[in-house]
């Protein structure tokens, strides 16, 4: 439960203001009729400055001259914008805290970050300020924030929903992704965002991938997610459907570009899954060439104070020589091809969402070098495939939240959600089994 703060917003408002939808006499036959929303302070807005995380970034850009469609989307079904949210600066972390503006609270774990680069709106939406809130996710923005502040968080397939009107990071895995405190909302808000035809048919999963690698190498043990999702589709879809083969021998198997690099992984003594640490880096290294393209001018021209973690990041990404380009192109393509293969349609695949509970507020880079690069590991797989993926929130387990996810191929999210709604009572039914009653709430 989201616990009562002094000045009541948690540090999430950059700004608070009222968009209110087009007035018309079938208001209340609006879908999203009476919801409220906040957007993260990476969308323009007409006539509002959009300030990207950073006060020099605001200084030097004029007022948006057109609305974000995700934005206008949102209102002429009936929702109300009550602001603009804090944001990690130029959306390069994951972990919500912002030197300038302040790190919004948590209100799962005040002690513990809030996730980012979508902080402000994911505790918005948890601290219950806001019906949903709209966030992007090109690295892990949207899913992050969702699970260390225990809120659904979805990232639709790539290419999906429009990125117009919203500062651009990387082209390749931009996407605009939106949090709620429960299904039903979520899915209120799905069927309005997502450009694709309503389904009104139930289909099962054929297949649902839970690999073994990924939750006991770049997850937690202690949460017992793996054995709570595996009883879990057992007793729903039942147990011919499980599917706990290796991600990483699966890749390795399939993806052949990935052996120019995998060598070079697989010597490192951190715990790893070799073949998503490739899939990671090939990730990193197309990110920074795509945002060097877009912002480089602007930072070497402003020289803009960053705060630090950023800093470093903005000014790697800056210095960027491209690597092998073509070999990282060619193993995209590769990757989403094998990865369609192994779900198929009507297929699923669940993953950690993160490798852990959040991270303590301020915490030394150097301790948080293993746990990033596990995250990162998990949080590519989307990234790469382009493929939509969903964070579930189980419960909160020792005072800090534990969240599962899945994942369906692309254009396949309305299926992602279906199989969600299905599964989520049972999914709660065997977190209680697993955790006890006494260490769970919801």
């Amino acid at each position: 439960m989201a616990m009562e703060l002094e000045g009541g917003d948690y540090g999430v408002f950059m700004e608070k203001f009222e968009l209110l939808p087009p007035q018309s006499q079938q208001q209340e036959k609006l879908p999203l009729h009476g919801l409220t929303f906040a957007i993260k302070d990476i969308f323009d807005i007409s006539g509002r400055v959009t300030g990207f995380g950073n006060p020099e970034w605001a200084r030097t850009h004029g007022p948006a001259v057109a609305t974000s469609p995700v934005v206008l989307t949102a209102l002429a079904a009936g929702a109300t914008g009550v602001g603009k949210t804090v944001m990690d600066e130029m959306g390069c972390s994951i972990d919500g805290e912002n030197a300038h503006y302040g790190t919004p609270t948590n209100p799962c774990a005040p002690d513990r970050v809030p996730g980012g680069s979508s902080s402000g709106s994911a505790v918005a939406v948890a601290a219950n300020l806001v019906d949903f809130s709209l966030g992007t996710d090109t690295g892990g923005s949207v899913r992050v924030p969702a699970a260390y502040c225990g809120i659904f968080g979805l990232r639709p397939s790539h290419g999906l929903v429009s990125t117009e009107n919203v500062i651009p990071m990387s082209q390749m895995f931009d996407t605009v992704g939106w949090f709620a405190r429960d299904l039903s909302t979520l899915s209120r808000v799905s069927n309005v965002l997502l450009p694709l035809p309503a389904d009104r048919t139930t289909k099962q999963p054929t297949k649902f991938t839970i690999p073994k690698d990924c939750f006991e190498i770049l997850g937690s043990l202690k949460d017992q997610t793996y054995q709570i999702l595996n009883a879990s589709v057992a007793k729903r879809f039942g147990g011919d459907a499980l599917d706990n083969r290796n991600l990483g021998e699966f890749i390795s198997n399939n993806v052949p570009t990935i052996g120019k690099f995998i060598s070079d992984f697989s010597k490192r003594e951190a715990p790893s899954v070799p073949a998503l640490s490739v899939i990671s880096y090939a990730v990193g290294c197309l990110q920074r060439s795509e945002f060097k393209a877009n912002h480089a001018d602007w930072v070497n021209t402003v020289k803009p104070n960053l705060g630090p973690g950023i800093r470093e990041r903005v000014h790697q990404a800056i210095a960027y020589e491209d690597g092998p380009m073509e070999d990282f192109h060619v193993l995209r393509i590769e990757f989403k091809s094998s990865l369609a293969a192994l779900v198929k349609d009507g297929g699923i695949l669940a993953i950690p969402t993160v490798p852990g509970s959040p991270p303590k507020l301020r915490m030394e880079t150097a301790a948080l070098e293993n746990f990033r690069a596990r995250a990162f590991s998990l949080l590519a797989i989307a990234g790469l495939s382009g493929f939509c993926q969903l964070s579930i929130p189980l419960g909160v387990r020792g005072g800090v939240p534990v969240s599962v996810s899945l994942m369906a191929h692309h254009g396949a999210d309305r299926f992602l959600l279906s199989v969600a709604q299905e599964l989520y009572e049972t999914l709660k039914e065997e977190t209680k089994k697993a955790w006890g009653s006494f260490d769970y709430s919801s």
